[in-house]
């Protein structure tokens, strides 16, 4: 199988679930094309799928360990917290560049960078509400010296 495939779990919103393999471009015309592990290919509509899990194996589950982060996380980018419709919440990093979206979902880095998920592809219809937490800047941009003075402002109250 090429490299381009990745191996994923697909959770639905039924609760369902449904191993196989993804190509770099795995939405079209508001489908997922999925490979399945018997090597059929499978279009699943996107409004049934709560997430889709890129993971290392598939023995793993794909779910969650840990949902939320203990401490402010370390990564550069947007700290997001996903509240599915059926009331699940997640959180996540994305890049701070919202222009590597797409109009079809985000995708997010989980909060235990040691589970068997990697990233997790949330499309739009599954979620009920996305709150930026915060947002995580290079170390070196963090640190702001002072500005200089502005000499054009005349001073008012001396």
């Amino acid at each position: 199988m090429a490299t381009t495939h990745k191996k994923v779990i697909v959770r639905k919103m039924d609760r369902d679930s449904v191993h196989g393999y993804v190509a770099a471009t795995f939405i079209s015309d508001g489908k997922l094309e999925l490979m399945n592990t018997a090597g059929n290919v499978v279009a699943i509509d996107l409004h049934d799928v709560k997430g889709i899990y890129f993971v290392r194996e598939f023995g793993d589950s794909e779910s969650l360990t840990r949902k939320t982060f203990t401490s402010r996380p370390r990564m550069e980018g947007l700290w997001m917290r996903l509240r599915f419709r059926d009331n699940e919440i997640i959180e996540g990093m994305m890049p701070n560049d919202l222009l590597q979206e797409g109009s079809d979902g985000f995708s997010i880095i989980p909060p235990d960078a040691h589970s068997n998920t990697q990233r997790i592809f949330v499309p739009r219809s599954a979620l009920a509400e996305m709150t930026v937490i915060g947002v995580i800047g290079d170390k070196k941009s963090g640190r702001r010296g002072r500005r200089p003075e502005d000499t054009r402002q005349v001073p008012m109250f001396t």
